[in-house]
């Protein structure tokens, strides 16, 4: 029968290969991004070893304008803020069922074009569902906004209070990051398994134990 090498219990060590994850989590910067037809909600925040860092967070307010000219906004101003902050990927909310097929028509028109406007320096993009970027932030799927306001605050050690839609936007990014990191994880704990499971059981020329009783 093969023999296997084996180790107690006690000398179990979860993390071993794993130590070094944080290093294998490249630092970035993620553009969170919360569409809307009046208002649209935008977060920034560094991704490092350390955790997160807020950049800068608003909202492009533009209700009461034509259509047209909103979503002319809209491009123009999610197009400065790449510009100016150079995020390397986009997380933004995934589009939800609307009752109202108008607002709807139009939720998506903006979303559109801050997703171009965003894309343009050529960032990665990311979806998320409402329910993930909730769950990621708060632990609870369907928080109300105020609870995602307030976790988000006190995540990025943020002091003054933040407007829903930039609040939700940096929601997006953080749940972005989170993902980021339990993947980078989950590849890192695979590698170290594979890895542990390939090496040999004894190294090459080393004494061979015979039955009980050789000599």
């Amino acid at each position: 029968m093969a023999r296997y090498s084996t180790r107690s219990w006690r000398a179990f060590r979860p993390n071993d290969g794993v130590d070094s994850v944080a290093l294998a989590v490249s630092d970035c910067r993620v553009l969170g991004i919360d569409p809307g037809s009046q208002r649209t909600g935008y977060g920034i925040i560094d991704c490092r070893a350390t955790g997160e860092r807020h950049v800068a967070s608003g909202c492009i307010d533009v209700a009461g304008q034509a259509m047209v000219l909103r979503l002319q906004r809209i491009y123009h101003e999610v197009h400065a803020l790449v510009s100016e902050h150079r995020p390397d990927m986009i997380a933004i909310e995934r589009v939800f069922l609307h009752r109202n097929p108008d607002s709807a028509l139009k939720l998506g028109q903006a979303r559109g074009v801050a997703l171009c406007a965003a894309a343009a320096c050529g960032a990665s993009v990311h979806e998320y569902a409402p329910r993930a970027i909730k769950m990621a932030v708060t632990g609870y799927g369907a928080a109300a906004k105020p609870q995602v306001a307030q976790m988000v605050c006190t995540l990025l050690q943020l002091l003054s209070t933040l407007a829903a839609d930039a609040a939700d936007a940096l929601a997006a990014a953080l749940c972005h990051a989170q993902t980021r990191r339990i993947g980078s994880l989950a590849t890192a704990t695979a590698a170290a398994t594979l890895a542990a499971v390939d090496a040999p059981a004894a190294s090459p020329g080393s004494p061979i134990v015979g039955r009980a009783g050789a000599r």
